[in-house]
């Protein structure tokens, strides 16, 4: 977490169209203070952006004594591995050689507090991307639950990025689905807020990127929860759907599409090109799936061919549109093939059959507690024959035989066995 005040009084418009207002700082720097702010690195690096494209000589941040405010007697208490200092860890560019990842006891930590009911601040979200936070929350979850097991009630506000967030509507639709969330808050937050929680946990590191751990498993590891001593059984992905409200023409179609038989999505692509299946093998995957499928509707959201037409193909590209869109298509499927994109992990929250392509080798850790997921492992077999550090395309050969390899065969083999 960052700690900082700025210099004149200005208002930050989320994509959702709430308002973040930070006011020019007003000392003592004693606590609470309503005009001295805690955030995530990142957010706090977004926001210096924002000032610098307003007018960088008006208004700009100042980074306060961490140790100071830490030391007031109100100062909540820090749950899980401390990310203290990190102002200083990222300035010198080192996260993994300044903090200290040694494992911590959350029990212990929580043991001291005389209280029924408690509130939880946790500063920064749970990773980046719909996939990867989707299963995060996983950990969020068994958190939630176990320490729910000592105390009456247990209330958690997630505070996420907000400054510059381009995606911060569909972020916090993602949290919204965790119904044990008590609020989602845009960052960031005064430490007059803050000082009104029992405990916080700081997100602002990225815990999955700094252990070789499945997802779930590196964030209860932050958390201080032993993840070894954790059930596999628990480890399974939750999205609450109730409050969706979707469009009518999505139900109609997939109503529509369901009494003419089972339905499978096909999602060849992922926003990163490495992880998609190339788009005339994509092509040619559909159009068997579409001949050798009879008794299956083939469901789309991208648009693979706009060229193929068939009585069992339905794109849904168009209807497509939000997170709570996409999610909801999923949870309408009786099996699913994609490459590792969020699907696979949605999919998991509904405990439907799932074939996922990786191209990663960690495949095995990244899959791990997902029951009805099948994966496919596609090694990288192409060869570069540039002399020079960049790549060069002319210059790469054998990129596809991986992906050549696929045998539609093959994948309705394994389906029928999950």
């Amino acid at each position: 977490m960052i700690f900082f005040r700025v210099t004149n009084n200005i208002n930050i418009k989320t994509t959702d169209g709430s308002l973040v207002k930070y006011f020019k700082f007003k000392a003592p720097a004693s606590l609470p203070n309503e005009t001295v702010y805690v955030s995530s690195y990142d957010d706090f690096s977004d926001l210096n952006g924002v000032f610098e494209r307003i007018d960088k000589s008006k208004y700009f941040t100042k980074v306060l004594n961490e140790e100071n405010i830490r030391a007031n007697k109100e100062f909540p208490v820090e749950l899980g591995i401390s990310t203290k200092f990190e102002f200083d860890i990222y300035k010198n560019r080192r996260v993994e050689e300044f903090l200290d990842l040694s494992p911590v006891d959350l029990y212990r930590q929580v043991k001291y507090l005389n209280k029924d009911n408690i509130k939880i601040a946790i500063i920064g979200g749970m990773s980046s991307g719909i996939g990867k936070t989707i299963a995060s929350c996983t950990a969020l979850r068994i958190l939630h639950q176990k320490l729910s097991e000592i105390f009456k009630s247990v209330k958690i506000d997630l505070y996420i990025s907000a400054s510059n967030n381009s995606y911060f509507s569909r972020d916090k639709d993602i949290y919204k689905t965790q119904d044990y969330l008590n609020e989602i808050l845009p960052l960031g937050i005064n430490t007059k807020q803050l000082c009104e929680y029992d405990y916080f946990i700081d997100n602002s590191v990225d815990f999955t990127k700094l252990l070789d751990l499945n997802y779930v498993d590196a964030w209860l590891y932050k958390f201080g929860i032993d993840y070894k001593k954790i059930s596999d059984d628990e480890k399974y992905n939750y999205l609450e759907t109730k409050h969706f409200n979707i469009d009518n023409n999505l139900k109609n179609k997939i109503s529509e599409a369901k009494r003419k038989g089972k339905l499978l999505l096909f999602h060849p692509y992922s926003a990163n090109i490495n992880k998609s299946i190339p788009q005339t093998i994509a092509i040619d995957l559909l159009k068997e799936l579409l001949l050798k499928l009879e008794d299956y509707t083939i469901v789309t959201t991208l648009q693979i061919d706009p060229k193929i037409k068939a009585d069992n193909l339905l794109d849904l590209s168009k209807e497509s549109r939000s997170i709570n869109d996409f999610i909801y298509i999923i949870s309408s499927m009786d099996k699913i093939i994609t490459t590792n994109t969020s699907a696979f992990h949605i999919s998991d929250a509904f405990m439907i059959p799932t074939i996922t392509f990786f191209v990663e080798d960690n495949f095995e850790t990244l899959s791990k507690y997902y029951k009805y997921n099948k994966s496919i492992y596609l090694k990288d077999k192409s060869k570069s024959l540039s002399k020079f550090i960049y790549e060069n395309e002319a210059l790469t050969i054998y990129k596809l035989e991986a992906w050549k390899s696929l045998k539609v065969s093959k994948i309705i083999k394994l389906l029928e066995k999950i």
